[in-house]
């Protein structure tokens, strides 16, 4: 289960953005904590679009809600894009995908975001379990609060996500694959080359494009209808 904490976030887009944000990736926990702007502004309610009812059911709350969420959760993970160095050990954060691929999902995790301006502080950050980070350009790491967000909601939902883009979609077996490459072998033998070399070149180059191919299961019969075709004409 995640929460998404938002500590005094001050721009009224922002919070809009990332309750449409959470609505896209299936999130709807969200926890407001000494908002700078109106949750219910025309602004909010504006950018927030469909997902208006994320903010509708948020919980608002006091600064002092922040030092109890250890108590309630059973990991704080705050966000940032300021790493320290190796001797600054609460400023030492993981990667995104690697947090990712540490959690289960039947942990109760709060994600905390910092104020857009200053983000998280260092008190903030002590009494966070521990950091994520999105890499970024050394020059400009930055980034905005909601597009950092999208990236974070997003790796969580393509871990857990019901949704998965291609989840309807079978994809080809290894018989079927072996099947297609017996069938271009065939082909090949009954085609005459210049030399054994280029034939064998050929078959070469064949098998590397069936190794490194995605195929759907559909795209796999179709290619093993065409090639059943031109076996049956020599």
């Amino acid at each position: 289960m995640i929460t998404v904490v938002l500590i005094k976030v001050q721009n009224a887009n922002n919070l809009g953005f990332i309750a449409r944000l959470m609505a896209n990736f299936d999130l709807d926990k969200l926890m407001l904590i000494d908002p700078l702007c109106d949750p219910n502004s025309d602004e909010t309610v504006k950018t927030s679009k469909h997902a208006n009812q994320v903010i509708k059911d948020a919980e608002l709350d006091t600064y002092d809600r922040f030092d109890k969420l250890r108590d309630e959760f059973d990991f704080v993970v705050g966000t940032t894009s300021v790493m320290g160095s190796d001797y600054n050990i609460p400023r030492t954060p993981i990667e995104i995908r690697d947090f990712v691929d540490k959690i289960d999902d039947d942990k109760n995790i709060a994600i905390v975001f910092g104020n857009e301006g200053t983000g998280l502080t260092n008190n903030e950050i002590s009494k966070c379990d521990f950091l994520i980070t999105i890499p970024s350009s050394k020059k400009y790491s930055a980034l905005n609060i909601s597009h950092a967000a999208s990236i974070i909601f997003y790796e969580i939902y393509n871990s857990f996500g019901q949704n998965k883009l291609n989840s309807h979609i079978k994809s080809m077996t290894p018989d079927e694959k072996k099947f297609m490459l017996w069938l271009v072998y065939n082909t090949l033998d009954k085609l005459e080359f210049a030399t054994p070399e280029k034939k064998e070149t050929q078959k070469k180059v064949w098998k590397s494009v069936f190794a490194k191919s995605m195929m759907s299961k559909r795209e796999a019969y179709a290619i093993i209808g065409g090639l059943k075709k031109i076996n049956d004409k020599f």
